[in-house]
């Protein structure tokens, strides 16, 4: 599993929704929900988005935005419409004078707005939690990234349009499913850009020899690996590969692995009852005390404190 999937990994763990948002101008919505992760693809007419910090965008009909968390944004027909609406984290709707607006602006099936057929229409997908395998991707992300309709012109849009109004069963499934898709496409559009600063990892995976060894370590994790045993499937030398592996990816073979496998565990003990023994073993540790040993080390805490540490204060530590 590479981080891209580990970005997505059980949408509903992670609490992922998608919506169509419909709306007249002048509007005007305020999200202060500190999601990790938010793409806005325009179906319909215009919109801006403008963080707290840094440049509006402007979206036209076919462009797509991602707004990185967990700093607030306003998306809105115009830069200067005031907020007629609070987004707040769990999803909390407000007027900006902190009236509840939780279900006022409810028009169907995961429909939201003025009106169905209003003359501005988003897809708006949210990823509401981060994990830290996700993080070794998101956290390369600018604030706000958007990808023009001409870099990005996506069939899974019109296919969204359709299956999102439905209401049949395992219809939140197959949401899930095209949420993801989307996602990975787009941000393989935006690493591939020239203003992109993907993580060196990334950038590494296209590399015949690293990229063979970073694939071996994050799709087998618990395989007892070595250097000389990299080596050998990536048919080089210990030492050529120790040293390509470090100039491109920034740290050693075996301090990668360590990285991952914890990362691994971390989010395993936040998404899973999953004993420590049961987690050791799938990422990679002979025993539990070897497990939370390396963990305290890196993390500071022992599993069993992460693990009943609530998700807004781990995410508060890692921000």
């Amino acid at each position: 599993m590479d981080a891209l999937a580990g970005l997505l990994d059980g949408p509903r763990a992670r609490g992922a929704f998608l919506i169509r948002a419909c709306f007249d101008p002048p509007w005007s919505v305020r999200v202060e929900d500190r999601a990790p992760l938010t793409v806005m693809v325009m179906v319909r007419g215009t919109a801006w988005v403008t963080p707290d910090r840094g440049e509006p965008v402007r979206l036209r009909a076919g462009d797509l935005a991602i707004a990185r968390g967990p700093d607030p944004y306003t998306c809105a027909d115009d830069p200067d419409t005031a907020p007629q609406a609070l987004i707040l984290p769990g999803a909390e709707c407000r007027y900006p004078d902190g009236r509840s607006l939780n279900g006022s602006m409810d028009l169907g099936v995961r429909t939201w707005g003025d009106r169905p057929d209003g003359s501005a229409v988003l897809l708006i997908g949210t990823y509401l939690r981060q994990g830290e395998i996700s993080g070794r991707l998101l956290n390369c992300l600018p604030p706000l990234l958007s990808l023009p309709a001409d870099v990005w012109d996506h069939p899974l849009t019109p296919y969204l349009m359709t299956e999102i109004a439905r209401d049949a069963p395992g219809q939140e499934v197959v949401l899930d499913r095209l949420l993801d898709l989307l996602v990975i496409a787009a941000l393989r559009t935006w690493f591939a850009r020239p203003e992109a600063e993907p993580p060196a990892w990334y950038r590494a995976l296209a590399d015949p020899v690293v990229g063979r060894a970073l694939r071996l370590l994050q799709d087998d994790p618990a395989h007892p690996w070595t250097v000389a045993s990299l080596a050998a499937k990536a048919g080089v030398s210990r030492a050529a590969l120790s040293r390509r592996f470090t100039d491109l990816v920034g740290e050693a073979p075996m301090t990668y692995l360590t990285g991952w496998r914890l990362a691994l565990a971390a989010d395993a003990l936040r998404d899973t009852d999953d004993t420590l023994e049961a987690i050791a073993r799938r990422v990679g540790y002979g025993s539990p005390f070897a497990l939370s040993s390396a963990f305290k080390r890196v993390y500071g805490v022992s599993p069993q404190e992460h693990r009943r540490r609530p998700a807004t204060a781990r995410e508060d530590a890692r921000v």
